[in-house]
């Protein structure tokens, strides 16, 4: 059955990291290691984690069944094509599941349905009603995912949705598979499917967006859905995911905290575990997030020029629309280069226990620029190597990184 638990303006976090992330060169995960990544999602309050895809393989169909039995707090799901067989393993895999979801996807674009499917619009809404009903028979949750939505025809698309939900469909997901639409266009495909299917409303159906990055519309696609009645936002974290990637989990989140003014939703989410999480898949993965990688890049909260420097040490709203604890990150960082001013400097001399005076900051902070003109990353060390003689025998106290 539908969702009804939460009010309509919740926004249920649907993480597919362990399947459509993995899917990403460089993503793949051993059993174990997405147990320990399902741990962490767990932690961060998602609704509803993807698994794997029970058919694609026996290590996806052991992932599956292995967290439906270590993880209990989010709806565990599978993903499987629109055929009896994908269905019934799906099924088997979650056998253990305390909440079971089943997820049948079919192309529906005429591109895939004559080149990659090579068959009729016809057959393919049979096909769908055909595994929607056979999957709702083995479980209560399922949701239907029209593939390529987004470059589909429109009243075929609606039509393929309306079936759908006839058959059983609880959750409708229209995906951006391609990367492909922009935030208009999606947003306006979400209004009208809800206005040409009037059982998404009177019946209660979740619907849910899942967009990839091909053009870097993801995220914002993602809350354009939301914004025109997506109720579930399909992501990863970090982005990951199927060529550029998907939605990340982490920008979305953040971005409906920050503009609650403009969004008007709510979620589950422990904020604060979003940098940890990612630390967690950075670690389980072949490669992190990019240093200036949004919320959990190592420069998401680091500023160097020194006009920044001078209004973070003033007040850190000047620079930052939200604090770095607010999403797991012990502090932010004022990184000294040739770009910094002389109020971080003083800043960071004081924490390494020497006090100037103007005089002997305006000396320093020559040598400084000098220094940073010719090294790209500056270290204490570095700093207490500028100093004069008479200004390092002023230290208040010792450091224990310098010691």
């Amino acid at each position: 059955m539908a969702e009804t638990t939460k009010s309509a303006n919740h926004v249920y976090f649907f993480d597919t990291t362990l399947r459509d992330g993995e899917q990403s060169p460089g993503c793949s995960m051993t059993t174990q290691e997405k147990l320990t990544m399902a741990h962490a999602l767990e932690d961060l309050g998602v609704d509803i984690v993807e698994a794997g895809f029970a058919m694609a393989s026996e290590g996806d169909f052991a992932a599956i069944a292995t967290i439906t039995q270590a993880i209990h707090k989010p709806r565990i799901a599978s993903l499987a094509r629109a055929k009896k067989e994908d269905i019934e393993m799906a099924a088997r895999a979650l056998q253990f599941a305390d909440r079971a979801r089943i997820h049948v996807f079919l192309a529906s674009s005429d591109l895939h349905l004559e080149y990659k499917l090579k068959i009729s619009r016809a057959e393919a809404l049979d096909l769908t009603g055909e595994s929607v009903r056979l999957a709702r028979s083995l479980v209560d949750d399922v949701e239907f995912s029209p593939e390529d939505a987004t470059r589909s025809e429109r009243d075929f698309l609606v039509e393929m949705v309306r079936i759908a939900i006839e058959a059983g469909a609880t959750t409708i997901n229209m995906p951006d598979t391609v990367g492909y639409t922009t935030p208009e266009e999606y947003g306006q495909m979400f209004r009208e499917v809800r206005e040409r299917v009037p059982a998404i409303d009177a019946e209660g159906i979740i619907l849910s967006s899942h967009c990839h990055d091909d053009l870097g519309l993801a995220v914002a696609n993602s809350l354009a859905a939301i914004q025109n009645g997506a109720r579930q936002v399909e992501c990863t974290i970090n982005g990951i995911g199927e060529r550029a990637g998907n939605a990340a989990l982490e920008e979305i989140a953040a971005a409906l905290y920050v503009r609650g003014d403009r969004f008007g939703v709510k979620n589950s989410l422990n904020l604060n575990q979003l940098y940890p999480t990612s630390q967690v898949l950075g670690q389980l993965i072949t490669f992190r997030p990019s240093p200036n990688k949004a919320i959990v890049g190592d420069n998401a909260f680091a500023h160097e020029s020194g006009i920044h420097q001078h209004g973070m040490l003033a007040n850190p709203l000047c620079y930052e629309i939200m604090t770095p604890a607010l999403v797991g990150v012990a502090h932010n960082h004022l990184v000294l280069g040739k770009h910094s001013g002389r109020a971080a400097l003083r800043n960071r001399f004081e924490q390494l226990g020497y006090t100037l005076t103007r005089d002997e900051l305006q000396h320093t902070y020559y040598r400084f620029v000098a220094l940073a003109d010719r090294k790209k990353n500056i270290y204490d060390y570095d700093l207490v190597g500028i100093l004069p003689d008479q200004i390092r025998e002023k230290r208040r106290e010792p450091v224990s990184e310098l010691d």
